[in-house]
């Protein structure tokens, strides 16, 4: 029997068969042992066959090719990634420049796995209720969503406390599967509970301490839109994202204003650090790339220099 992943809780899933039954369902231990350097062999989105059982005893007996997926490096550096999700028409990142600050290293490493994995990428500013009245916070939102929008990345400004935002944000969810990532406390369950009428999913508050979310979202689950329809997947927020499977020579592909510029570079091995004739340094000191986009460049391909320590995916 076949079916999509729809909820991911660590231990256990749930799979919506193509008739509508969700089953819950466990994963057979060789899973495990084929060589998957992933903390999760199964992610929501995934298509998979079940061998279906009494209550429990259901079970995951095998994986279908995916067509994309998006992937971090683990926290556990016993294995390699975590695979967020599987099988998505797009990504929107949730992100607020202010209680709590979403870094924009944050925001470039995600934006570069996107881009790396081929998945078009949202930018959704959120809380921008909280810029309202303060010149020097509606400036600093407007100098952002120009920088990403000048990239080519479409940009939405929401409010999930006051509604603004979200008839923009249901056009480009609909009919689509779309993953929702972000850090923790910037609002996606706040958000979910404006797209989806009388889902009530439960929020937290913002640590006073430190400005930082707490996680209300304990594991990642695939809901459906009403109509004109669609289908968001919700993940727990996440702290940092360390990219993989990229080479030192690929990173500059996923920045797309540097691949561009690129182009001119005297070598075209070039990695915009230290060579001669390197058109994207020139292009950094002429401000026409963003300071912040070469740092987050420079820090991943950091990554990648000392990445000696972490084993290879395979």
């Amino acid at each position: 029997m076949e079916g999509t992943v729809i909820r991911n809780t660590g231990s256990s899933y749930v799979v919506r068969t193509q008739d509508g039954a969700e089953i819950p369902c466990k994963i057979k231990g060789n899973f495990r042992i084929k060589g998957i350097r992933t903390t999760n062999p199964v992610a929501v989105g995934d298509i998979v066959d079940i061998r279906q059982g009494d209550a429990d005893d259901s079970l995951i007996t095998a994986i279908h090719p995916r067509h994309n997926y998006i992937i971090r490096r683990s926290s556990n550096l016993s294995k390699e990634a975590h695979i967020i999700a599987a099988n998505i028409d797009g990504v929107c990142l949730v992100a607020t420049l202010f209680h709590p600050v979403t870094s924009t290293t944050f925001i470039d490493r995600f934006l570069a796995t996107a881009e790396a994995y081929g998945i078009e990428a949202t930018l959704v500013l959120n809380k921008c209720d909280l810029c309202a009245g303060d010149p020097d916070r509606e400036e600093y939102i407007e100098a952002v969503t120009y920088l990403y929008s000048s990239i080519g990345y479409n940009v939405v400004h929401t409010s999930a406390e006051t509604g603004n935002g979200i008839d923009r944000l249901r056009e480009i969810l609909a009919g689509k599967t779309t993953l929702l990532s972000g850090n923790s406390g910037v609002g996606k369950t706040s958000l979910i509970n404006r797209l989806i009428p009388g889902i009530d999913l439960r929020t937290a508050a913002i640590s006073a301490a430190h400005d930082t979310g707490m996680h209300t979202t304990t594991f990642s689950e695939m809901f459906d839109l009403p109509a004109p329809g669609g289908r968001i997947i919700d993940t727990p927020g996440v702290k940092g994202f360390g990219t993989v499977d990229m080479t030192s020579a690929e990173v500059a592909h996923y920045f797309p204003e540097i691949f561009r510029i690129s182009a001119d570079c005297r070598y075209n091995n070039c990695t915009h650090t230290h060579e001669p004739g390197c058109a994207v340094r020139a292009a950094l000191d002429e401000q026409r790339i963003a300071q912040s986009r070469y740092a987050s460049y420079m820090s991943i391909l950091e990554d990648i220099a000392g990445d000696s320590k972490y084993r290879k995916a395979y």
